[in-house]
């Protein structure tokens, strides 16, 4: 059995039972320190302070702290756009258009962020608050949100390659991402995935039959977030650590290319 934290094989005598799968007594020692560290170190009364506690407790026990934080993010970002006065700026400088690639690169992460409409983010967050909370105790925290971005990224550089002429935002991309990286990491460690396939059969069906909806940026951040699972799962190791950063690196550095000659070919 493999522990669905730190990817280590660990005997049947000591094996951990937790909310998915089981932990090895490293990584729950870890956890457990972390906590104590918290404990000791608590800050002051204020509102903010007991915020911050409540934060620190939520990521010593292992809970979904970046998922949470990602939806946070996203319904925030929402409210910008709605609001009046600021909601075109947010827009104007948050949305991807491809063809503004050169001038505002950063929508090409930010575009993840941002909805159309309560529609849009209500079902991309409800997607999110299904798949994320179990990928993120499988890959630990930094791991799972570097999965998430660089899937988003990779659905900005689909639409600059296949669908140049779109204004795209949502962050179905990334969601796609985290499903192929379900996907790889359910085979690495026997199971079939066929059900995760489904679930991602049927909704890239559903975005080629509505013409609103960016199936390029689905199959951009399906294709990114496989790859970046693929380097987690064959550097799992703790010795490898330096090798999938390097991975990790070496995938958004393809991308940045692609999206740098794509851009050169088409504009």
């Amino acid at each position: 059995m493999l522990c669905q934290r730190c990817g280590r094989t660990i005997c049947p005598e000591c094996q951990i039972p937790a909310a998915v799968g089981v932990h090895c007594p490293e990584c729950v020692r870890e956890q457990r320190a972390a906590y104590d560290h918290a404990q000791r170190s608590r800050p002051g009364s204020g509102a903010g302070s007991r915020m911050l506690r409540r934060v620190r407790g939520a990521a010593s026990a292992g809970r979904p702290v970046v998922t949470y934080a990602i939806i946070a993010v996203c319904v925030l970002a929402w409210l910008f756009e709605i609001a009046p006065g600021i909601g075109p700026y947010v827009q104007l400088y948050g949305l991807y258009q491809p063809r503004f690639t050169d001038q505002l690169p950063w929508t090409m992460l930010t575009s993840v962020f941002l909805h159309f409409s309560w529609l849009h983010i209500g079902l991309n967050m409800l997607s999110l608050f299904f798949i994320g909370p179990a990928l993120e105790q499988m890959l630990g925290r930094w791991r799972y949100l570097a999965v998430f971005l660089i899937a988003g990224f990779g659905g900005s550089v689909a639409v600059l390659l296949l669908a140049p002429g779109a204004a795209v935002a949502g962050a179905s991309g990334a969601i796609f991402g985290l499903m192929g990286a379900y996907f790889i990491i359910a085979r690495h460690l026997g199971g079939n995935g066929v059900q995760i396939l489904v679930v991602v059969g049927l909704n890239l069906a559903i975005g080629l039959v509505i013409g609103s909806v960016s199936w390029q940026a689905h199959v951009g951040g399906l294709i990114a977030g496989a790859a970046a699972a693929l380097v987690l799962v064959n550097t799992r190791s703790r010795t490898r650590r330096g090798t999938q950063i390097a991975g990790l690196a070496g995938i958004v550095t393809a991308l940045i290319a692609i999206s740098a000659v794509g851009y050169a070919a088409l504009y």
